[in-house]
């Protein structure tokens, strides 16, 4: 089944100027799928965030992967992600990323007692993959936050300075490389 747009690609002034400043690179980089997955995600979750983006590219790289595995179906997930901020931000990327949403009931929060961690199980014919954060980038989200906290507490430029990292991850970043990829059997 078919979305509704034909072409995501807006004239760099439709977007906020931070955004529009990095259109070209980062379609360049990612992709124009990677693009719309961050662009709706992060429209959906009401502000530009570091979990929300790495959701999306999460979402976008499992269905690429059960693509290049032979796998056409629709995907379910089980997120890890929680129901707490700022963490469970991801679950809006992982639906619009992997296509898997809860109103379609193929998306599920794993049990809270299995911990809160930025990774998924998605599943799709006989495959289940595991995808996690690579340690390395969750330690420097950690440290930049921490940094961020330092400087200026939870105030306005705090918010900025996040919108900033998640700009930066974005852009720098590449879904193929910041997760590790785990085949499980079923």
């Amino acid at each position: 089944m078919k979305g509704v747009l034909k072409s995501f690609l807006l004239p760099p002034d439709f977007y906020a100027d931070d955004v529009a400043d990095m259109v070209g690179n980062c379609v360049q980089r990612h992709g124009v799928e990677e693009w719309k997955a961050v662009v709706l995600t992060n429209e959906i979750h009401g502000h530009l965030g570091i979990y929300s983006t790495l959701g999306a590219k999460m979402g976008l790289l499992s269905r690429e992967l059960f693509r290049e595995a032979g796998v056409e179906e629709d995907l379910s997930v089980l997120s890890y992600a929680g129901s707490v901020p700022p963490v469970s931000c991801l679950n809006d990327g992982l639906q619009v990323g992997s296509g898997a949403s809860m109103g379609h009931g193929r998306f599920a929060l794993a049990p809270s007692e299995e911990g809160i961690a930025v990774r998924a199980c998605f599943m799709g014919g006989e495959k289940v993959l595991e995808l996690s954060l690579k340690r390395e980038y969750e330690e420097r989200i950690q440290e930049d936050i921490r940094r961020g906290v330092e400087l200026y507490g939870h105030s306005a430029p705090y918010w900025d300075y996040v919108r900033s990292l998640a700009l930066r991850y974005w852009l720098e970043w590449d879904r193929k490389r910041i997760f590790t990829i785990s085949w499980k059997r079923p």
